[in-house]
């Protein structure tokens, strides 16, 4: 008799305490529509401060497939999805919001799909944008535009995080064994047969996002500098420029100064130069900190996350 695939569902939480309930019932109904599968549900609560580690024991308690691993602080959602798949035991991994922004209906699709041997991992991505505002959907469009120009991994217009993968890209993926962890340019980087599926954008079930404008724009600019080179590159380029724009125009005020004589006037003219060239070197200085930040951070050999409570 054939032994059943397990697929583990990892759900990375943080203060959900709202929106678990529902997931859960959601998550169950789909498993149950599922034939030939055991599952295992990985909650991992990311330091939360309110209900959010009682209700996961509550599920645990009540249910043998249900697991949940507490870490000792927030340490971040990468860090958090990292703990969920080192600890899955499934043949297939998938990564899921417990926010249902990612629809769990999917889950059986993306199972037969990695099943019938065709691909080895299928991946969502939203369709439209339906929900944010303007300004935050400009931004977003612009920072996959950038980043693929940049980076010679693609990364997906629209992706999640919500995928379900073959057990042999799961450890492709945690072979990586880098401390600035952008998952989504790591899951294209690892390469594998990835089959998208396309989804309206939806809205949260409850609670509130974690994720603000700050936080987001930080986090592009990990990815930007965890999978490209070229802000360095233009750091070397605008250096370069500036300083073939110094020698000629040292040149020229010497042949001017030496054909028709005088002092060479502009006192603002000069302050703007100044400023322009300071700034232009401040932001390359900027460039060169960023990239030996994360560095410095990579030699330490920090752990990415703290467990405090498994099950």
């Amino acid at each position: 008799m054939q032994a059943m695939d397990k697929i583990s569902v990892i759900i990375p939480c943080y203060n959900e305490q709202d929106a678990i309930p529902i997931f859960y019932r959601e998550i169950i109904a789909v498993a149950g529509g599922m034939s030939g599968q055991d599952f295992e549900f990985l909650f991992v609560d990311d330091g939360s401060s309110d209900r959010t580690l009682n209700i996961l024991k509550e599920l645990a308690g009540a249910d043998a497939r249900v697991r949940y691993i507490s870490l000792s602080r927030n340490f971040g959602k990468e860090s958090a999805m990292l703990a969920g798949l080192k600890n899955a035991t499934g043949d297939y991994i998938a990564l899921m919001d417990v926010d249902l922004q990612d629809p769990p209906q999917l889950l059986a699709e993306m199972y037969e799909i990695c099943h019938s041997g065709g691909y080895d991992c299928a991946a969502a991505k939203r369709s439209d944008r339906r929900g944010e505002s303007k300004i935050r959907s400009f931004f977003a469009s612009m920072f996959y535009k950038i980043i693929n120009k940049m980076s010679q991994t693609e990364i997906v217009d629209g992706a999640r995080d919500f995928r379900l993968m073959s057990r042999q890209m799961t450890d492709a993926i945690l072979s990586l064994c880098e401390y600035n962890r952008f998952s989504k340019g790591i899951f294209g980087w690892v390469g594998f047969r990835t089959k998208w599926l396309e989804y309206p954008n939806i809205q949260r079930s409850a609670g509130s996002t974690k994720w603000s404008f700050y936080k987001l724009f930080v986090y592009s600019m990990e990815g930007i500098v965890a999978f490209s080179t070229s802000p360095l590159l233009f750091a070397s380029i605008a250096g370069t420029i500036f300083c073939i724009i110094s020698f000629v125009m040292i040149v020229v005020l010497t042949v001017r100064q030496a054909v028709w004589g005088g002092s060479v006037s502009g006192w603002t003219s000069t302050i703007c130069i100044l400023l322009l060239i300071s700034g232009i070197q401040l932001f390359c200085t900027g460039i060169l900190g960023l990239y030996l930040s994360k560095t410095y951070l990579e030699t330490k050999k920090r752990p990415s996350y703290i467990i405090k409570e498994i099950k």
